[in-house]
C-alpha cells in the first residue's frame, strides 16, 4: 500500500501488486520493477533510510538501481533488517557489485538537530537520488513521499519488502551506517554504540544516564536531553560540594591558633 493516493493508473497497477498474495515472495521482490520496465521506465530507483530512529549517530540514506534479469536477482537480497550483520555484508558486496549505478548519502548528528528529523530525512533521500548517475527514470520510495525529484515517484508502504530496489537501498544504508556506529564506538566505547547501533535500549539509556551525551547523541530526543540536564545537575552538586570542602578546609577549627 503507497502512502499516498494514486494519481494514475500506473500508480494504481503497482500498488495493487505491491503484496502479492500467491505468488513465490522471493519472485515478488522484483515484481513492481518488471511492471514499470514493461511501462518504459528503464532505470528504477529504489531509496532507503537507515537511523531515523536512532538516538545517537548519523542519518544515513541510499538510492539503487539494478540491472534487469538475472543480472539483477542479488542473492539473499531482502529488507537489511531482516537479516544477519554477516548476510547483510555479503548482500552489500553483491549490491555494490551488481548495481547500474547507487549512491549513499550521510547526514551528520549536527543537521539532524538544526533541521529536525523528517525534512533532513527527506532531504536526503533526494540527494541519494539525485546523486544516481546515469539518473533514474523512476523512484520507488520505502514509506515516505519524496518531493522535488525529476522523474515519476511512489512511496510505498514497506517498500523494502516488496520492491528489490527498495531493498538493496535499504542495505546500502544499514551496512554504511552499522559501519560508522563501530568507528563511533571506538570513539566512544562507554556507550557501547556497536551493540545497539545508536538506537534506544535500557542498556543505551543507562549508559547515558551514567555519563550524560556525546556529540554523537541527538539533542531532538527525549531521552537525551533528560540524560544531558540530569549529568549537568549531578555535576553542578559535585561541583558545589567540593568548593564547600576545600572552603571548609581552609576555615580554622575553632580554638586553633590563627
Amino acid at each position: 500500500m503507497a502512502l499516498r493516493t494514486a494519481s494514475s493508473p500506473l500508480e494504481r497497477t503497482v500498488r495493487a501488486r505491491s503484496v502479492p498474495l500467491t505468488e513465490d515472495r522471493s519472485d515478488a521482490l522484483w515484481d513492481m520493477e518488471r511492471r514499470l520496465r514493461r511501462r518504459g521506465f528503464a532505470a528504477v530507483a529504489g531509496a532507503d533510510e537507515a537511523g531515523r530512529g536512532a538516538c545517537a549517530g548519523p542519518l544515513v540514506a541510499a538510492a539503487c538501481v539494478l540491472p534487469p534479469g538475472r543480472r539483477g536477482r542479488v542473492p539473499g537480497l531482502a529488507d537489511s533488517k531482516l537479516l544477519t550483520p554477516a548476510t547483510r555484508e555479503r548482500v552489500y558486496a553483491e549490491v555494490v557489485d551488481r548495481a547500474v549505478t547507487w549512491s549513499v548519502v550521510v547526514i551528520p548528528v549536527e543537521d539532524l538537530d538544526a533541521r529536525g528529523m523528517h525534512v533532513t530525512n527527506i532531504e536526503a533521500l533526494r540527494r541519494a537520488v539525485w546523486n544516481l548517475e546515469p539518473g533514474a527514470d523512476y523512484v520507488l520510495t520505502d514509506g515516505f513521499p519524496v518531493p522535488g525529484l525529476a522523474c515519476p515517484t511512489l512511496a510505498v508502504w514497506k517498500g523494502d519488502r516488496v520492491a528489490a530496489c527498495v531493498a538493496a537501498a535499504s542495505v546500502l544504508a544499514k551496512v554504511t551506517r552499522d559501519r560508522i556506529m563501530l568507528d563511533l564506538h571506538e570513539r566512544w566505547p562507554e556507550y557501547d554504540f556497536a551493540v545497539h547501533k545508536g538506537y534506544t535500549t535500557d542498556a543505551h539509556n543507562a549508559a547515558l544516564d551514567r555519563h550524560g551525551p556525546c556529540p554523537e547523541h541527538r539533542m531532538r530526543f527525549v531521552n537525551v536531553v533528560r540524560a544531558r540536564d540530569a549529568h549537568a545537575r549531578r555535576t553542578a552538586d559535585r561541583t558545589g560540594s567540593a568548593r564547600m570542602v576545600d572552603d571548609g578546609a581552609m576555615r580554622p577549627v575553632s580554638g586553633e591558633p590563627r
